[in-house]
């Protein structure tokens, strides 16, 4: 059973929400929240697999309870998933660097909403390639924009460098092994080990972390 708390200080988002939620044998809905400050000690008390918070909430908004939950050790087990109002909404880059393991428009279709539940709570992230071409794209399109080398890349192999990079550029485990010759499980062990030497919490993280260090050019198209 996936349990999904759900955050967002519109009434009526959160009723649409909870009815969905209610209609999957294999989804709960674990709590309510109106505000950030609220989601965050709702959290910690149930320890939900998955977490939608919309992003812009008073008291303390959803950005800011997101880093608060990702900075929390024992809640490395919760996913979370920002709900925004717009497709690449200004905050969604920096909702990824703090460990969001994707985002979602409000508009989007309710299938599409618990398929995006599910993959997050497998553990995987909700970065379909045409969406991180569109981040790498808005990101690289920002004046003054430095690269932030992450402290620990330097431990990365030149292969593991290689397939970070590839990540970043949307493709998938299968599609990187065909790229580079070699299994999906072996692509997939890079990835994993790439993960942990870099800190990511999942694969969302892992393609912030490429584009901030200058792993991809970011002449997505």
């Amino acid at each position: 059973m996936i349990r999904v708390l759900v955050a967002d200080d519109q009434s009526l988002v959160r009723i649409g929400l909870r009815v969905l939620l209610d209609s999957e044998d294999d989804m709960e809905l674990a709590g309510e929240a109106v505000d950030g400050r609220a989601a965050v000690e709702l959290v910690r008390r149930t320890q939900p697999d998955v977490a939608l918070l919309d992003v812009r909430m008073p008291q303390m908004d959803g950005l800011e309870a997101l880093r608060v939950i990702t900075a929390d050790p024992q809640l490395a087990t919760t996913k979370v998933i920002m709900l925004t109002t717009f497709d690449l909404d200004e905050y969604v880059f920096e909702a990824l660097r703090a460990g969001a393991s994707g985002f979602l428009v409000k508009d989007t279709e309710p299938q599409e909403l618990l398929r995006a539940v599910r993959v997050v709570a497998s553990g995987e992230s909700l970065l379909s390639p045409s969406v991180t071409r569109k981040l790498i794209s808005a990101y690289v399109s920002r004046p003054a924009t430095a690269l932030r080398l992450h402290p620990q890349l330097s431990q990365l192999t030149d292969r593991e460098r290689e397939i970070v990079a590839l990540v970043a550029d949307g493709l998938s485990n299968e599609e990187i092994a065909a790229r580079l010759f070699i299994s999906p499980a072996t692509a997939r062990t890079h990835v994993s080990r790439a993960m942990i030497k870099l800190h990511a919490r999942d694969r969302a993280q892992l393609v912030v972390f490429a584009f901030q260090s200058g792993l991809v050019s970011g002449d997505a198209d």
